[in-house]
C-alpha cells in the first residue's frame, strides 16, 4: 500500500487543487445542465452580464484562463447565439465578446440553479469555510507565476 511518505502526489498542491476542481466543477455542471450550460459557460455569461463587452484577452484574464482556451470556450456559445465575437473597431487584431440577448436569458435561467448549488455547497462545507476557500484560492492567483506569458 502506498502512503504519503512514498507517494509524492499525496503532497502535490496541483493534484489536490485539480481533484477538488474536477469534483466541484462536475457538481456545478450537473446543477446547471437543466439550463443547457456548463459551469465555465455560466461564468463567461455571468462576467459579460456584469461587465459588458470586452476583448477575449480581458475576459480570459478575468476568469484566469489562457486566451486560446477562452476562444475555444466561446465557439459553442457563439454557435448557439449566446454571445457575439466580432473584430474590434479600434484594433482589428482584437476580438470583442458581447452577451447576446439569448445569452442573457440563458444566464438568468441558470442563475437560480447556480444559487441553489452555491447554497448546497456552503451548507455542506460551511459558509465560513467556503469564504476562506475562495480567499485562499484568490491568494494562489497572487503568487506571481505567469502561466500564460509568451
Amino acid at each position: 500500500m502506498t502512503t504519503a511518505a512514498t507517494d509524492p502526489g499525496e503532497a502535490c498542491n496541483n493534484l489536490a487543487l485539480r481533484r477538488a476542481a474536477r469534483y466541484l466543477g462536475a457538481t456545478y455542471d450537473r446543477a446547471l445542465a437543466p439550463a443547457g450550460l456548463r459551469a465555465t459557460q455560466f461564468s463567461i455569461l455571468q462576467k459579460l452580464s456584469a461587465y459588458g463587452e470586452m476583448t477575449i484577452g480581458s475576459l480570459a484574464d478575468m476568469i484566469s484562463m489562457d486566451r486560446t482556451t477562452m476562444a475555444s470556450n466561446l465557439k459553442p456559445l457563439a454557435r448557439e447565439g449566446l454571445v457575439t465575437v466580432e473584430p474590434s473597431a479600434a484594433d482589428r487584431r482584437a476580438r470583442i465578446v458581447a452577451l447576446a440577448p439569448d445569452g442573457l436569458s440563458r444566464m438568468k435561467t441558470a442563475l437560480p440553479l447556480w444559487r441553489e448549488m452555491q447554497a448546497r455547497f456552503e451548507e455542506r462545507f460551511g459558509q465560513g469555510e467556503a469564504a476562506r476557500l475562495r480567499a485562499c484560492l484568490d491568494g494562489v492567483l497572487d503568487t506571481g507565476f505567469e502561466p500564460w506569458a509568451e
